[in-house]
């Protein structure tokens, strides 16, 4: 046994392929609630798409969003990248409006459902941030995003995405492939 070889046995792959139902293109229902963490219930709805493909072979991914809301477009790129030295991801996020990387929710699959948790902040105040993943299929899923200003003992969703693949689009990456110890990416 080599020293990589070594190393690789302490670390855990299990989870590496859990957002591999992402890869490819999707149209995407944006719903999302207009004002955050001020008891709000009006939502505004925006039709949108994503186009995700694996990255860092094989261990993340990056995603390129859009949508068009009252005629200014709107741009996002998640980041999501696999620790195998703690099993989980961290999923960061960029955008077109704060024009920063914001810190990364961390978290996991269990049972089908993915659950990540980040600290952040509102309008100056430290909140903390919910991310979670469910109704996976091979042709649909839901993301939802909710925000705590106390501490995390209770939760205001204010963003949904319905994903419906998008089985038109000549680009439709679904997943990577392993190849002993390697990770290999099929787009580079």
């Amino acid at each position: 046994m080599n020293y990589s070889d070594a190393i690789r046995t302490e670390l855990n792959y299990s989870g590496v392929k859990d957002f591999d139902f992402l890869h490819g293109s999707w149209c995407v229902t944006h719903r999302t609630l207009k004002d955050r963490l001020m008891g709000a219930t009006e939502w505004e709805q925006a039709e949108a798409t994503d186009f995700v493909r694996p990255a860092f072979q094989g261990l993340g991914n990056v995603g390129c969003f859009v949508r068009t809301v009252n005629g200014v477009r709107f741009e996002g790129m998640p980041i999501r990248l696999y620790d195998p030295r703690s099993a989980y991801w961290r999923i960061y996020w960029l955008d077109t409006i704060n024009q920063v990387m914001d810190p990364p929710v961390i978290g996991r699959f269990q049972h089908g459902t993915g659950l990540f948790l980040g600290d952040d902040y509102l309008k100056g105040e430290a909140i903390k941030v919910r991310f979670s993943w469910s109704r996976i299929t091979s042709e649909s899923a839901r993301w939802e995003q909710a925000f705590s200003a106390d501490g995390g003992d209770t939760w205001e969703l204010n963003s949904i995405m319905d994903f419906q693949r998008n089985n038109n689009a000549s680009n439709n990456i679904r997943s990577t492939s392993i190849e002993g110890s390697k990770y290999e990416n099929p787009i580079y």
